[in-house]
Parts: structure tokens; C-alpha cells; sequence
């Protein structure tokens, strides 16, 4: 369809083995079993499911982190299943992740100047240092992070902080589609508000599609139009949020709901300022 961005069908990825002469894998470890997604312009998808569901592999495999074993995907209608790294590279700034570990993510030698500059001459955003600097002042400014943030390497500041230094970044190449991958497991319930907060506004100010992969059902009700649960490696189960949540037609994802509490959503939760981080911003 006209506006899906994204698109998997039948996609296996399987980690070890050997490669016969037909091209087959055999003897390796099969991860995902025939999954289907689709991921439209402008909505935001989850990806929910317990720990060792394939949620994480299929995104990378969205992206192209690892490689299928069968099944295709298409990304804004062309094939990149098996796309050349070369072809592969102008895509990459149009396909970003924000990364569940935003300390891992980041370069711990570098300045955050460096971090958010580099990306925007690498990609050919800004013209020059100057340009990619002014670009990187407004989106602190966006993710309400004081400039002084610049000079500071990851190590200074919190772990809120650091995640909107992941947010930065990818929303600074101004990508078509974000890969969300646990972004607020291990930050406190304040924290999380906020951090989704800012990527709800900035979801709908830039008109991106997003993948947000969470073992979090609350999190996943407040944040995205349609979730898809997965088991064991395949989609048990896929539809709006509103209609699973409420009527789920998969005994897995009934079982998920029954399992894990689900308190009403505080209509101010999400719309909470962000006071509290602030006060722990470095001076």
C-alpha cells in the first residue's frame, strides 16, 4: 500500500549453521519463524513480548543489523533484503535506532558535541561544523538539555539525560523511521514519562514511523496505534492497541495481560513536565 513504509514478510533469521551450496542454512539456531509486520508512515508500532520472543531480532532485522535467512523487506517500496552495503549507506540516515543502553550507545572518549556533530558531516545534513552546530543547538533545546551539555562526555551526566542524547541523535538526520529498543527499562517510572513524553511530541513534529520494542505492556498501551505480540519467534497476535488490550483473541496475550499489571494510565502521566530531570541537569 501506498503508506506503508516499511514492510517484512516471512522473515526467518536463524544465527549459526552452515550455508549449503543451494543457499540453505542447516544445523544453525532459528530465531524468527515466518514473521509478517507492517509499519505505516506516520504511526508507531510496538513490539511486545517476553524475554527470548525474537522482538529484538526482528528489529534489527528491520534494519538490517542482521541478516534474514528468507522473507523480504521493503523499505519506502524498494527491496533491501539483500541490498549491497554501499547501496545500503544513503538509507541508513532515513533508518535510525535508539538504543536500549544509551551509556553502550555512546562514545565514552567523545564530547556530546562530537557525538551529535559527527553524524550530520558524515550523512551530508549540514553543509559544515558550523551549520551541524546550529543544528545541534536546537535539538538540545528540543530534548530540553541545557547547551552547556556539549562539552560534557556521557559519564556526566544521568541516565535521562544520555537517553535524550540517543533521541538527539537519531532525530538530528531527520530519518524517516526510529527503532525504539527498550528505551525506558531502566529508567525510574518519572523519568520514563518524560522521555516518552518527548518522543511522542517529536514523533508527530517530524512525521515519523516508529518501532517501539518493549516488554512493558503499560508503556506500549500509552505510546503506539497498533501492537504486535510475539512468542517464540512468530506473531501470536496483531491489531490496534485499543482492540488487543482490551478483547486480545491470542490465550498468549491474554495470559501477557493477566500476568502483568496494567494500571489505568494517569492522563497527566504523560503530559508531566520535566521538572524533576531538571534539577538533576549539570550546571
Amino acid at each position: 500500500m501506498a503508506d506503508d513504509l516499511l514492510t517484512a514478510t516471512g522473515i526467518d533469521v536463524t544465527y549459526g549453521g552452515q550455508r549449503t551450496l543451494s543457499g540453505h542454512l542447516v544445523n544453525g539456531i532459528k530465531v524468527l519463524h515466518g514473521v509478517d509486520i507492517t509499519i505505516r508512515r506516520g504511526e508507531t508500532v510496538g513490539i511486545v513480548g517476553e524475554s527470548g520472543s525474537g522482538k529484538t531480532t526482528l528489529g534489527r532485522a528491520l534494519l538490517r543489523l542482521v541478516n534474514v535467512s528468507a522473507g523480504t523487506i521493503r523499505f519506502d517500496g524498494s527491496d533491501i533484503t539483500h541490498m549491497p552495503d554501499a547501496r545500503m549507506r544513503p538509507l541508513r540516515r532515513r533508518m535510525q535506532m535508539i538504543f536500549q543502553d544509551p551509556m553502550a550507545s555512546l562514545n565514552p572518549r567523545h564530547t556530546i558535541r562530537r557525538i551529535l556533530v559527527e553524524p550530520l558531516l558524515l550523512h551530508g545534513v549540514a553543509s559544515d561544523a558550523k551549520a551541524a552546530g546550529r543544528k545541534v543547538s536546537a535539538i538540545l533545546e528540543r530534548v530540553t538539555l541545557p547547551q552547556s551539555c556539549l562539552e560534557r562526555n556521557p559519564h556526566e551526566l544521568s541516565g535521562g539525560q544520555r537517553q535524550r542524547i540517543g533521541i538527539a541523535r537519531a532525530a538530528l538526520l531527520e530519518p524517516d523511521f526510529v527503532l525504539a529498543d527498550e528505551i525506558v527499562s531502566g529508567l525510574d517510572v518519572s523519568t520514563q514519562a518524560q522521555v516518552l513524553n518527548l518522543l511522542k511530541d517529536l514523533s508527530t513534529d517530524l512525521g515519523l514511523s516508529m518501532a517501539f520494542i518493549s516488554h512493558d505492556l503499560s508503556v506500549i498501551r500509552a505510546i503506539c496505534d497498533r501492537v504486535y505480540v510475539m512468542r517464540n519467534g512468530q506473531v501470536v497476535e496483531e491489531g490496534p492497541c485499543d482492540q488487543v488490550f482490551a478483547a486480545p483473541s491470542s490465550p498468549y496475550t491474554r495470559m501477557l495481560l493477566d500476568a502483568i499489571p496494567l494500571p489505568e494510565v494517569d492522563p497527566q502521566w504523560l503530559g508531566r513536565g520535566m521538572q524533576s530531570e531538571e534539577r538533576k541537569t549539570p550546571q
